[in-house]
């Protein structure tokens, strides 16, 4: 007669994590073990373009910041070129790919680059400036890809294919980050809501 299995308690699913920052960012946690770690700063001092802060708190679904959030960024440079080596453009003046994670006491994160020039999309049609985010935390086991648009690029980013696709304005102003200034200098306000009424349009990739 076969032994009968005993029942096996359901076990917690994985997820992200605390150990991403260690991993990813290891300088957040006060940790530097490599010469040239992603940072949050893609540009250097000379880089031509306008030199911008983004700067944001990653929500859960109550509102609460999530303070252990890692994003990642890919953008074009003020001339709309990629650092990638199939961008057609040519070479780009930035790095394009950032990394940060927000701050344990605040939840806030930051990016320091300059703000990118349209690239184009799909047949040609060209997109407004727009930063690529990917975010993950504990809790997320996927992680998740939204847009960063900016709000003084009205006429483009009407005519921005990716914005169109999205058929509720309210929906759209969720990849909309606010321009400020901040000792004279421009800074973009960039919230991102995982879940809740103001929750943020992720994207399918």
């Amino acid at each position: 007669m076969p032994t009968r299995v005993p029942d096996l308690r359901e076990t917690a699913s994985q997820t992200a994590g605390p150990y991403v920052h260690i991993g990813l960012v290891p300088a957040a946690t006060g940790i530097h073990v490599l010469d040239r770690t992603v940072t949050n700063v893609v540009v250097r001092p000379d880089t031509p373009g306008e030199h911008i802060t983004i700067e944001g708190v990653v929500h859960d679904g109550e509102g609460m910041p999530v303070r252990d959030a890692v994003l990642e960024s890919w953008q074009a440079d003020a001339s709309g070129r990629h650092a990638h080596p199939e961008d057609p453009s040519g070479s780009a003046d930035i790095r394009g790919f950032g990394r940060m994670a927000a701050d344990f006491g605040t939840g806030v994160y930051s990016l320091h680059t300059v703000k990118p020039g349209p690239v184009p999309g799909r047949d040609g049609v060209m997109q407004a400036p727009h930063i690529s985010f990917w975010i993950v935390a504990r809790g997320i086991n996927v992680g998740l890809h939204t847009r960063l648009y900016f709000s003084d690029e009205l006429e483009r980013n009407a005519a921005d294919p990716i914005l169109a696709s999205i058929g509720s304005p309210d929906r759209r102003k969720t990849l909309i980050a606010d321009r400020t200034l901040r000792d004279g200098k421009p800074l973009y306000r960039f919230d991102i809501h995982l879940q809740g009424d103001r929750e943020t349009v992720f994207f399918d990739i």
